[in-house]
Protein backbone atom coordinates (compact mmCIF):
# COMPACT_ATOMS: atom_id res chain seq x y z
CA UNK A 1 0.00 0.00 0.00
CA UNK A 2 2.80 2.36 -0.42
CA UNK A 3 4.74 4.37 -3.40
CA UNK A 4 6.77 1.57 -4.13
CA UNK A 5 4.23 -0.23 -6.07
CA UNK A 6 2.32 2.17 -7.16
CA UNK A 7 0.90 6.04 -6.69
CA UNK A 8 -1.97 5.94 -4.15
CA UNK A 9 -5.30 7.59 -5.79
CA UNK A 10 -5.42 11.68 -5.09
CA UNK A 11 -8.20 13.22 -3.60
CA UNK A 12 -8.97 15.84 -6.76
CA UNK A 13 -9.78 15.10 -10.30
CA UNK A 14 -7.10 17.79 -10.90
CA UNK A 15 -3.94 15.96 -9.60
CA UNK A 16 -5.11 12.25 -11.31
CA UNK A 17 -3.43 9.16 -9.96
CA UNK A 18 -0.93 7.34 -11.81
CA UNK A 19 -0.58 3.54 -13.20
CA UNK A 20 2.25 1.80 -12.52
CA UNK A 21 2.19 -1.65 -14.69
CA UNK A 22 5.93 -2.44 -13.99
CA UNK A 23 4.92 -3.16 -10.70
CA UNK A 24 2.84 -6.00 -9.59
CA UNK A 25 -0.31 -4.72 -8.17
CA UNK A 26 -1.93 -6.92 -5.23
CA UNK A 27 -5.47 -6.43 -6.79
CA UNK A 28 -4.50 -7.34 -10.08
CA UNK A 29 -2.80 -10.50 -9.04
CA UNK A 30 -5.82 -11.81 -7.60
CA UNK A 31 -7.54 -10.93 -10.21
CA UNK A 32 -5.14 -13.09 -12.35
CA UNK A 33 -5.99 -16.05 -9.89
CA UNK A 34 -9.48 -15.41 -10.48
CA UNK A 35 -9.34 -16.11 -13.98
CA UNK A 36 -9.66 -12.07 -14.91
CA UNK A 37 -8.55 -9.96 -17.62
CA UNK A 38 -7.25 -6.95 -15.60
CA UNK A 39 -3.50 -7.54 -15.19
CA UNK A 40 -0.38 -6.74 -16.19
CA UNK A 41 2.92 -8.70 -17.69
CA UNK A 42 4.18 -8.19 -13.70
CA UNK A 43 1.29 -9.40 -11.97
CA UNK A 44 1.11 -12.63 -13.72
CA UNK A 45 5.01 -13.16 -13.14
CA UNK A 46 4.03 -12.61 -9.07
CA UNK A 47 1.12 -14.85 -9.90
CA UNK A 48 2.86 -17.53 -10.98
CA UNK A 49 5.72 -17.03 -8.29
CA UNK A 50 3.35 -17.42 -5.79
CA UNK A 51 1.87 -20.68 -7.16
CA UNK A 52 5.26 -22.07 -7.53
CA UNK A 53 5.84 -21.74 -3.64
CA UNK A 54 2.04 -22.72 -2.73
CA UNK A 55 0.83 -24.61 -5.52
CA UNK A 56 -2.62 -24.58 -3.29
CA UNK A 57 -2.97 -20.70 -3.64
CA UNK A 58 -5.79 -21.00 -6.00
CA UNK A 59 -7.77 -23.30 -3.38
CA UNK A 60 -7.10 -20.45 -0.75
CA UNK A 61 -8.17 -17.75 -3.15
CA UNK A 62 -11.49 -19.81 -3.84
CA UNK A 63 -11.44 -20.23 0.18
CA UNK A 64 -11.01 -16.73 0.78
CA UNK A 65 -14.06 -15.95 -1.45
CA UNK A 66 -16.30 -18.47 0.47
CA UNK A 67 -15.23 -16.63 3.68
CA UNK A 68 -16.34 -13.48 1.93
CA UNK A 69 -20.24 -14.95 0.98
CA UNK A 70 -20.73 -16.42 4.17
CA UNK A 71 -20.07 -13.84 6.38
CA UNK A 72 -21.70 -11.44 4.72
CA UNK A 73 -24.61 -13.41 4.72
CA UNK A 74 -24.63 -14.20 8.21
CA UNK A 75 -24.22 -9.84 8.81
CA UNK A 76 -26.75 -9.42 6.58
CA UNK A 77 -29.38 -12.06 7.38
CA UNK A 78 -28.85 -12.48 11.30
CA UNK A 79 -27.30 -9.59 12.52
CA UNK A 80 -29.49 -6.92 10.24
CA UNK A 81 -26.24 -5.38 9.12
CA UNK A 82 -27.05 -2.69 6.03
CA UNK A 83 -23.97 -1.22 5.52
CA UNK A 84 -20.70 -2.09 4.27
CA UNK A 85 -17.41 -0.54 4.42
CA UNK A 86 -14.93 -2.86 2.09
CA UNK A 87 -11.52 -1.69 2.24
CA UNK A 88 -8.80 -3.05 -0.09
CA UNK A 89 -11.82 -4.61 -2.39
CA UNK A 90 -9.90 -5.28 -5.23
CA UNK A 91 -11.08 -5.56 -9.18
CA UNK A 92 -14.67 -6.76 -9.40
CA UNK A 93 -15.57 -10.25 -10.00
CA UNK A 94 -18.49 -12.52 -8.89
CA UNK A 95 -20.10 -12.30 -5.92
CA UNK A 96 -18.87 -8.81 -4.96
CA UNK A 97 -19.53 -8.09 -0.93
CA UNK A 98 -22.50 -5.85 -2.36
CA UNK A 99 -24.11 -8.37 -4.78
CA UNK A 100 -24.28 -11.15 -1.63
CA UNK A 101 -25.82 -8.66 0.34
CA UNK A 102 -28.33 -7.11 -1.70
CA UNK A 103 -29.89 -10.87 -2.72
CA UNK A 104 -31.05 -10.34 1.04
CA UNK A 105 -31.68 -6.97 1.68
CA UNK A 106 -31.92 -4.85 -1.50
CA UNK A 107 -31.07 -1.61 0.83
CA UNK A 108 -27.94 -2.29 1.37
CA UNK A 109 -25.22 0.27 1.26
CA UNK A 110 -21.65 -0.81 0.24
CA UNK A 111 -18.71 1.20 0.03
CA UNK A 112 -15.46 -0.10 -1.74
CA UNK A 113 -12.42 1.32 -1.19
CA UNK A 114 -8.95 1.41 -2.66
CA UNK A 115 -5.72 2.92 -3.41
CA UNK A 116 -4.97 1.41 -6.81
CA UNK A 117 -6.28 3.69 -9.67
CA UNK A 118 -7.10 0.54 -12.02
CA UNK A 119 -9.42 -0.87 -9.48
CA UNK A 120 -11.50 2.33 -8.56
CA UNK A 121 -12.07 3.04 -12.64
CA UNK A 122 -13.08 -0.66 -13.30
CA UNK A 123 -15.47 -0.47 -9.97
CA UNK A 124 -16.65 2.91 -11.18
CA UNK A 125 -17.39 1.28 -14.81
CA UNK A 126 -18.59 -1.84 -13.42
CA UNK A 127 -20.41 -2.41 -9.74
CA UNK A 128 -24.50 -1.48 -9.74
CA UNK A 129 -26.70 -2.39 -7.11
CA UNK A 130 -29.71 -3.38 -6.90
CA UNK A 131 -33.28 -1.20 -6.45
CA UNK A 132 -33.30 1.02 -3.38
CA UNK A 133 -29.31 -0.06 -2.58
CA UNK A 134 -26.13 1.83 -3.01
CA UNK A 135 -22.59 1.09 -4.17
CA UNK A 136 -19.61 3.39 -4.82
CA UNK A 137 -15.90 2.76 -5.34
CA UNK A 138 -13.78 5.28 -3.21
CA UNK A 139 -9.50 6.13 -3.83
CA UNK A 140 -8.38 5.99 -0.37
CA UNK A 141 -5.64 4.48 1.68
CA UNK A 142 -6.24 2.70 4.77
CA UNK A 143 -2.33 4.06 5.91
CA UNK A 144 -4.48 7.47 5.85
CA UNK A 145 -7.24 6.50 8.49
CA UNK A 146 -8.54 9.97 8.41
CA UNK A 147 -8.94 10.70 4.90
CA UNK A 148 -10.30 7.26 4.35
CA UNK A 149 -12.92 7.45 6.97
CA UNK A 150 -14.01 11.38 5.75
CA UNK A 151 -14.42 10.08 2.32
CA UNK A 152 -16.79 6.59 3.89
CA UNK A 153 -18.63 9.39 5.91
CA UNK A 154 -19.67 11.01 3.18
CA UNK A 155 -21.60 7.86 1.57
CA UNK A 156 -22.59 5.66 4.98
CA UNK A 157 -24.03 6.77 7.95
CA UNK A 158 -22.23 6.36 11.14
CA UNK A 159 -24.10 6.47 13.50
CA UNK A 160 -25.85 3.14 12.32
CA UNK A 161 -23.76 -0.47 12.56
CA UNK A 162 -21.33 -0.61 9.08
CA UNK A 163 -19.30 -3.97 8.78
CA UNK A 164 -15.81 -3.36 8.27
CA UNK A 165 -14.55 -5.56 5.82
CA UNK A 166 -10.59 -6.42 5.57
CA UNK A 167 -9.94 -9.52 3.48
CA UNK A 168 -6.27 -10.38 2.59
CA UNK A 169 -5.61 -6.89 3.17
CA UNK A 170 -3.62 -6.49 5.97
CA UNK A 171 -0.49 -8.50 5.21
CA UNK A 172 0.43 -6.02 2.99
CA UNK A 173 1.01 -3.37 5.90
CA UNK A 174 4.45 -4.27 7.74
CA UNK A 175 4.41 -4.06 11.56
CA UNK A 176 6.37 -1.06 10.69
CA UNK A 177 3.02 0.61 10.10
CA UNK A 178 0.86 -0.61 12.92
CA UNK A 179 -1.78 -2.42 11.01
CA UNK A 180 -3.28 -3.10 14.78
CA UNK A 181 -3.39 0.54 15.44
CA UNK A 182 -5.03 1.48 12.11
CA UNK A 183 -7.53 -1.33 12.30
CA UNK A 184 -8.56 -0.06 16.29
CA UNK A 185 -8.55 3.54 14.59
CA UNK A 186 -11.07 2.77 12.11
CA UNK A 187 -12.88 0.30 14.21
CA UNK A 188 -13.32 3.33 17.00
CA UNK A 189 -14.86 5.12 14.39
CA UNK A 190 -17.88 2.92 14.15
CA UNK A 191 -20.86 2.67 16.51
CA UNK A 192 -21.42 -0.14 18.53
CA UNK A 193 -23.09 -3.08 17.04
CA UNK A 194 -20.62 -2.52 13.85
CA UNK A 195 -18.57 -5.53 12.94
CA UNK A 196 -15.14 -6.35 11.75
CA UNK A 197 -14.32 -9.55 9.25
CA UNK A 198 -10.53 -10.05 8.23
CA UNK A 199 -9.37 -12.72 6.55
CA UNK A 200 -5.28 -13.12 6.52
CA UNK A 201 -2.70 -15.08 5.22
CA UNK A 202 -1.20 -17.10 8.30
CA UNK A 203 2.58 -17.29 8.85
CA UNK A 204 2.30 -20.64 11.16
CA UNK A 205 0.11 -23.02 8.54
CA UNK A 206 3.09 -24.60 6.04
CA UNK A 207 5.28 -22.06 7.39
CA UNK A 208 8.13 -22.93 4.91
CA UNK A 209 5.54 -22.64 1.72
CA UNK A 210 4.55 -19.39 2.94
CA UNK A 211 8.06 -18.12 4.21
CA UNK A 212 8.95 -18.73 0.47
CA UNK A 213 5.84 -17.61 -1.09
CA UNK A 214 6.05 -13.98 0.73
CA UNK A 215 10.40 -13.77 -0.67
CA UNK A 216 9.07 -14.59 -4.47
CA UNK A 217 6.06 -12.00 -4.09
CA UNK A 218 8.14 -9.48 -2.53
CA UNK A 219 10.96 -9.50 -5.42
CA UNK A 220 8.46 -8.61 -7.81
CA UNK A 221 5.72 -6.55 -5.54
CA UNK A 222 5.23 -5.32 -2.08
CA UNK A 223 6.43 -6.79 0.70
CA UNK A 224 4.28 -9.53 2.33
CA UNK A 225 3.45 -10.08 6.11
CA UNK A 226 2.14 -13.70 6.85
CA UNK A 227 0.78 -13.19 10.55
CA UNK A 228 0.28 -16.10 13.46
CA UNK A 229 -2.98 -16.80 14.93
CA UNK A 230 -2.39 -14.66 17.46
CA UNK A 231 -0.82 -12.10 15.76
CA UNK A 232 -4.58 -11.56 13.41
CA UNK A 233 -6.38 -12.25 16.44
CA UNK A 234 -4.71 -9.24 18.55
CA UNK A 235 -6.82 -7.30 15.11
CA UNK A 236 -10.41 -8.28 17.30
CA UNK A 237 -8.60 -6.88 20.69
CA UNK A 238 -11.80 -4.98 22.55
CA UNK A 239 -14.68 -7.24 20.33
CA UNK A 240 -16.61 -9.78 20.77
CA UNK A 241 -15.56 -12.07 18.45
CA UNK A 242 -18.12 -14.27 16.68
CA UNK A 243 -18.42 -18.42 16.43
CA UNK A 244 -15.98 -19.98 15.50
CA UNK A 245 -13.65 -17.66 16.72
CA UNK A 246 -10.38 -17.24 14.53
CA UNK A 247 -10.18 -20.18 12.01
CA UNK A 248 -8.69 -21.17 9.15
CA UNK A 249 -10.57 -20.27 6.19
CA UNK A 250 -12.77 -23.51 5.74
CA UNK A 251 -13.71 -23.82 8.90
CA UNK A 252 -15.50 -20.88 9.90
CA UNK A 253 -19.30 -22.09 9.30
CA UNK A 254 -18.33 -24.03 6.79
CA UNK A 255 -21.01 -24.99 4.12
CA UNK A 256 -21.01 -28.11 1.70
CA UNK A 257 -19.48 -26.08 -1.32
CA UNK A 258 -16.28 -25.32 1.03
CA UNK A 259 -12.86 -26.10 0.36
CA UNK A 260 -11.43 -29.17 2.56
CA UNK A 261 -9.29 -27.36 5.47
CA UNK A 262 -6.49 -29.18 4.79
CA UNK A 263 -5.93 -26.23 2.21
CA UNK A 264 -6.27 -23.91 4.29
CA UNK A 265 -3.03 -21.19 4.78
CA UNK A 266 -5.11 -18.10 6.07
CA UNK A 267 -6.60 -16.76 9.17
CA UNK A 268 -10.48 -15.08 9.56
CA UNK A 269 -12.77 -14.06 12.11
CA UNK A 270 -15.45 -11.75 12.46
CA UNK A 271 -15.98 -9.50 15.73
CA UNK A 272 -18.76 -7.07 16.66
CA UNK A 273 -17.85 -3.91 18.64
CA UNK A 274 -19.99 -4.06 21.92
Amino acid sequence: MGEQWFTAIEATAERPARLDTSMANPARVYDYWLGGKDNFAADRKAAHDAIAANPGILIEVRANRGFLGRAVRMLTAEAGIRQFLDIGAGLPSADNTHEVAQRIAPESRVVYVDNDPMVAAHARALLTSDSGGETCCLGADLLDVGGLLAQAREKLDFGQPVAVMLLMLLHMIPDSEHPHALVAQVMAAVPSGSYLVISHPASDIRAQSMAEMAELLTQTGPPMTARSHADVSRFFDGLDLVEPGVVALPSWRPDSTEVPAEYATGWCGVARRP
